[in-house]
């Protein structure tokens, strides 16, 4: 892959630390932006300039896209003088927005056509990690195809990840972000009951860092040992003791008037886990309540691998 022409369009906050890093890792480059003066660094490194998607698609053998959401993502691809009116046949195009899965599958199937092989493989790291090359990539699209390019990715990515079919790359990053943004509510609840009700952010803070949550034990030990497994006996953490643990924070809340939507959420969902009788399994069966409502869609890890 050492003398292949990368494409990179989307110069911006993400996608200008991920070309650079392209770029040193010594492949020819032709970029494109719809501000120019965002490639300026790049073209002192020797980069082309594409004056739209159709003329880099027509100069290069696999093209990067990292765009703010859908909409950009096809209008680059599909446009007048989208990406598609370039590619060739053996042409490869990895899309590096968070986007639609839905879309990028539709557009992967008419890029097909032109025998152009298309993965969705959006990044998570920051800005940041897109400068220091410390980002994860979450890959969906052809195996084969993805281990053709991973030399690209790895020049950019610490963390590359093949996911599955097309589209398995989006899904996975609206999972994770969705994630992130939930759990940023809960613990914006709990930083601010416990500052109202004394404690100094400094100390509670330390606190939550220093401890399970904090040390990220939920998602490295806990429900890999448990949930992801379906084994709630003997419990870790017995199920009556969480909900009273929750019980006891509402409580708190109710005493200083802090409204504590998302922990009354988890509250009402240990309770009705414990309707089923469930007292003494480990807090985290309660989880198999999302499940059955789903569709009984059964989340497990495979030990064997």
């Amino acid at each position: 892959m050492e003398k292949i022409k990368v494409g990179f369009i989307g110069l911006g906050n993400m996608g200008g630390g991920m070309s650079m890093n392209v770029a040193k890792a010594g492949y020819d480059m032709v970029v494109h932006d719809i501000n120019k003066a965002a490639a300026t660094n790049l073209l002192e490194l020797g980069a082309e300039w594409a004056g739209n998607p159709k003329e880099l698609a027509e100069s290069s053998d696999v093209i990067f896209t990292s765009l703010p959401g859908p909409v950009e993502v096809e209008a680059v691809s599909m446009g007048n003088e989208g990406l598609i009116k370039g590619v060739s046949n053996g042409s490869i195009w990895i899309d590096l927005s968070t986007s639609s899965p839905t879309l990028i599958r539709e557009l992967s199937e008419e890029f097909e056509k032109q025998g152009t092989s298309v993965l969705d493989a959006p990044v998570s790291g920051g800005v940041k990690g897109a400068e220091t090359g410390k980002l994860a990539i979450m890959v969906g699209g052809s195996e084969n195809i993805f281990n053709q390019i991973k030399p690209i990715l790895d020049s950019f990515g610490d963390k590359v990840s093949y996911t599955g079919s097309i589209g398995s790359g989006s899904i996975c990053k609206l999972m994770h972000n969705t994630i992130g943004y939930g759990m940023q509510m809960i613990i914006s609840e709990c930083l601010t009951l416990g500052v109202k009700a004394g404690v100094d952010p400094e100390n509670l803070f330390e606190c939550i860092k220093n401890g399970s949550v904090g040390r990220g034990n939920l998602l490295n030990v806990t429900l890999p040992d448990t949930y992801l497994q379906g084994k709630f006996d003997p419990p870790n953490f017995a199920l009556k003791l969480a909900r009273k643990d929750v019980s006891l924070a509402l409580e708190l809340g109710r005493e200083y008037d802090v409204p504590m939507e998302a922990a009354s959420h988890a509250y009402n969902e240990l309770t009705a886990a414990m309707n089923r009788g469930w007292e003494n399994k480990d807090s985290r069966i309660s989880l198999l309540l999302q499940e059955e409502r789903a569709g009984n869609i059964e989340v497990r890890l495979d030990n064997s691998k």
